[in-house]
C-alpha cells in the first residue's frame, strides 16, 4: 500500500514495523501511536487517555482488549524505528499538502529536543520541512548536532516522492551550492537567504547597483509591532556561482516596536525566473512560519523541552507524533493547536474520526 491510496492515516502507521514480540501483543502499534493527537505530553497522559477512551474508540485503534497501561506505550516508544516512522508520515502528509495548496511551497529548518538530552548532555537535533501556509510537516530526518544540518537537509530532500514545480525556502545556514544543486535535481526552485555568516558573498551583493534598482514596499503591523520592508530584485550576476541562478534581491527590513526601531538588510538568491519582487518577500517571510507553526508549538503547547521521555528511541518518537498532530490539525482546518487539543481530548470519537479523513 502507497501512502497516495492509502485511505486512513491508521492503514499506513499499520506499516511500521512492530518491535515487540509477537506472542503477548494486546494492542496494535498504529493505535498506541495515534493516542499523542489528544494532546497528551506523556506516557502517563497518554495512558490516562486511552483508559478514558471508551470500547468503540480502542477497537477502532486496534486495542479491542482494552486499553493499554503507560508501560506498554513506554516500551512500544522506545523501540519503534522513528526513520520508518518519519517516511511514513512524511509520505502520507506530501500527498495532503499537494491536494491542499496551489504551488507547494516548503521551509526547511532545524530544532533541539532539548528535554531529551541524555547523560553526556546530547539531545536529538531534528531538521523538519514544513508547506508554507498549510502547516503540515512533510518530512524529518534527525541529525547528532547542529552543525549536521547541512548534509541532513540534502537527504530529507531526496527522501520526497516528488518536489516538481516545488519551492524550497532555506535559511542563511542553508544557503550551499551543494544544497541549491540537489533542490534543482529534484525539479524544484529554492529561495536562499545571505546575512552576515556568508561575508564574502554578502559584500559582493552588497555592492551591485540596488540605487538604480526600484524597490517594492510592504508594511504590517502586529501586536504593537510596525514592520516596514522593501525588496528590489535584479538577474542573477554571472560570478554568482549559484546552479540555476535566476534573481538576486535585496531585503530592508525596517522594525519599530515600543519606539524603538531596529533594522537588517539582507540579500537572496533564488532559481525561479518568474516571481515578482513582492511574492520573493511573501515566501521569505512565510519561511518564518516553521519556527512560528511548528517549534514554537512544539514548545508551548506540547512542552517539548520540558519533557522528561528520554529512554531509547522515545524522544524522537514523541517528537514525530507530535508533529504530525499538529500537521493533521492544521489539515482539519485549525488555527490554534491548544484548542484543537481540548476538542479532541472532548471527545475520543473525534480522535478516531480525524484518523479516518480520506
Amino acid at each position: 500500500m502507497t501512502a497516495a491510496r492509502s485511505q486512513y492515516l491508521l492503514d499506513l502507521l499499520a506499516q511500521v514495523p512492530d518491535p515487540r514480540k509477537r506472542r503477548g501483543r494486546r494492542h496494535a502499534l498504529a493505535g498506541l501511536l495515534a493516542a499523542v493527537l489528544a494532546g497528551s505530553r506523556s506516557f502517563a497522559a497518554i495512558g490516562q487517555w486511552a483508559a478514558e477512551a471508551g470500547p468503540e474508540v480502542l477497537a477502532g485503534l486496534g486495542a479491542a482488549r482494552g486499553p493499554a497501561e503507560e508501560s506498554t506505550f513506554r516500551r512500544a516508544f522506545a523501540r519503534v524505528s522513528p526513520d520508518v516512522l518519519d517516511r511514513v508520515l512524511g509520505a502520507w502528509l506530501h500527498t495532503r499538502a499537494v491536494q491542499a495548496g496551489g504551488r507547494l511551497v516548503i521551509a526547511i529548518d532545524g530544532k533541539t529536543v532539548r528535554g531529551a538530552k541524555d547523560k553526556n548532555g546530547d539531545a536529538p537535533h531534528l531538521v523538519a520541512a514544513l508547506a508554507h501556509g498549510i502547516g503540515a510537516v512533510l518530512g524529518q530526518v534527525a541529525v547528532e548536532e547542529k552543525s549536521d544540518e547541512i548534509p541532513a537537509v540534502r537527504e530529507l530532500l531526496k527522501a520526497f516522492a516528488g518536489l516538481a514545480a516545488a519551492v524550497i525556502t532555506t535559511g542563511a545556514m542553508h544557503t550551499q551550492t551543494d544544497t541549491a544543486q540537489v533542490i534543482l535535481g529534484r525539479g524544484a526552485d529554492y529561495v536562499m537567504t545571505v546575512k552576515g555568516n556568508m561575508p564574502a558573498l554578502y559584500r559582493q551583493l552588497k555592492k551591485l547597483p540596488w540605487a538604480a534598482v526600484p524597490a517594492v514596499p510592504a508594511v504590517s503591523t502586529d501586536h504593537g509591532r510596525r514592520a516596514r520592508r522593501t525588496i528590489k530584485a535584479a538577474l542573477a550576476p554571472s560570478w554568482i556561482g549559484f546552479a540555476g541562478a535566476a534573481q538576486v534581491a535585496q531585503l530592508r527590513r525596517t522594525v519599530t516596536k515600543s519606539g524603538k526601531k531596529t533594522a537588517e538588510v539582507v540579500y537572496l538568491i533564488t532559481s525561479d525566473h518568474d516571481a515578482d519582487p513582492a511574492t520573493l518577500a511573501a515566501w521569505v517571510r512565510s519561511h518564518r512560519e516553521i519556527e512560528n507553526r511548528l517549534h514554537w508549538v512544539r514548545d508551548v503547547t506540547y512542552q517539548e523541552d520540558r519533557s522528561l521521555v528520554r529512554t531509547g528511541n522515545a524522544p524522537r518518537v514523541m517528537a514525530s507524533l507530535r508533529s504530525m498532530a499538529i500537521s493533521l490539525l492544521r489539515l482539519d482546518g485549525h488555527a490554534s493547536i491548544a484548542a484543537a487539543n481540548r476538542h479532541h481530548a472532548r471527545d475520543p470519537q473525534r480522535t478516531l474520526k480525524l484518523l479516518r479523513v480520506a
